[in-house]
């Protein structure tokens, strides 16, 4: 573990003492027994919304950006549309969305797939075009083409790039999620942080902010970056 990570899990150790004994605290501890039940009821229905959300938009938006990738005039028509989409904020499709799917979990995870969907389909494309061109000569003279080619060539060279996307995407698609719920009425962190606004507890809105921040370093550390530090040291860029 670096100088770095101590120190940063250190200062966590003591947030959570600074947490547990200053007594102008104490409304945030008391808030999290007493509501306990339902911030364990909010994180579970916002991890099934992120979950299902983020795993459709990992398989076509990475599916898409390999056929955006492979097929050059798709790249310059509707692969430009779709990074010319990834301007507009996810959050302002959920007016449509609502249009469309009615006041539905539909509607939500609609939004979630777009946030997630755009990044990937780009970073997907872009780390398929910055492959050497020497790799793809030297596989082709050694007989690997068609599915085989990206298998055991595309594939494995994109990966490091693939899953800086597939954590850009996480993220938008987290964020997207906790707006969306924001302005929806349905079980999740995001409805319990706006009803914690109306009826003025600050306690419930801070312990929310704080669990919504739990969960993206869980995600973030425990399984992104074990990830990236792997591809790092197997490609020797670490």
């Amino acid at each position: 573990m670096s100088l770095l990570r101590r120190w940063g899990f250190f200062f966590f150790v003591l947030a959570l003492f600074l947490w547990a004994t200053v007594p102008s605290l104490g409304d945030f501890t008391t808030s999290f027994v007493r509501n306990f039940h339902s911030y364990l009821m909010g994180v579970t229905a916002s991890l099934k919304r992120i979950l299902m959300g983020y795993s459709v938009s990992l398989v076509f938006g990475m599916a898409l950006g390999v056929v955006f990738a492979r097929f050059k005039i798709l790249g310059e028509t509707v692969g430009n549309l779709i990074g010319l989409l990834q301007v507009l904020p996810s959050i302002c499709w959920l007016p449509l969305a609502i249009l469309w799917f009615g006041l539905s979990e539909w509607a939500i995870q609609f939004v979630v797939i777009i946030g997630a969907f755009l990044p990937l389909v780009i970073a997907t494309e872009g780390a398929i075009k910055n492959i050497p061109p020497l790799y793809i000569r030297a596989a082709r003279t050694m007989g690997i083409k068609g599915f085989d080619l990206y298998w055991r060539v595309i594939l494995p060279a994109t990966l490091p790039s693939v899953m800086n996307g597939l954590k850009l995407s996480w993220v938008f698609a987290w964020r997207s999620l906790m707006a969306a719920e924001l302005l929806f009425v349905t079980a999740g962190l995001g409805r319990l942080l706006q009803g914690g606004r109306e009826r003025h507890d600050i306690p419930q809105v801070v312990t929310v902010m704080l669990l919504i921040l739990f969960i993206g370093l869980v995600v973030d550390n425990g399984i992104f970056g074990p990830v990236q530090r792997h591809l790092q040291k197997r490609w020797g860029t670490a």
